[in-house]
């Protein structure tokens, strides 16, 4: 018929992410999964590197596409103000800047 657009039920693409930060998929099997991006030298954290060991265990190493963290998402968000909060404090003591690009996106 018309000049309709194929494949009208896709989703847009996610925004762009900002230099200095990677997206990643959080969210246990059956639970909806959310995106956030996050600085780069959070993944240097232990506690992140812990959610990062997780999501080998659960998916191999070799994950194809945005990483996926197998965790509940409040847990994620849990890490993620500990982690805030840690770099807050050391940022208040030694004068650095702070990237803050914590954030979910749909």
């Amino acid at each position: 018929m018309g000049g309709g657009e194929r494949g009208g039920g896709r989703q847009p693409s996610p925004p762009a992410v900002p230099r200095g930060c990677l997206a990643v998929k959080v969210g246990q099997r059956g639970e909806k999964q959310q995106r956030f991006v996050v600085p780069v030298m959070y993944f240097n954290h232990p506690r992140f590197m812990q959610l990062l060991k997780e999501a080998e265990e659960e998916y191999g190493f070799d994950q194809k596409g945005t990483i996926t963290i197998p965790c509940h998402v409040e847990e994620f968000r849990h890490v993620q103000c500990m982690i805030d909060r840690e770099n807050s404090f050391h940022r208040r003591h030694h004068n650095h800047h702070h990237l803050g690009c914590f954030r979910v996106s749909f």
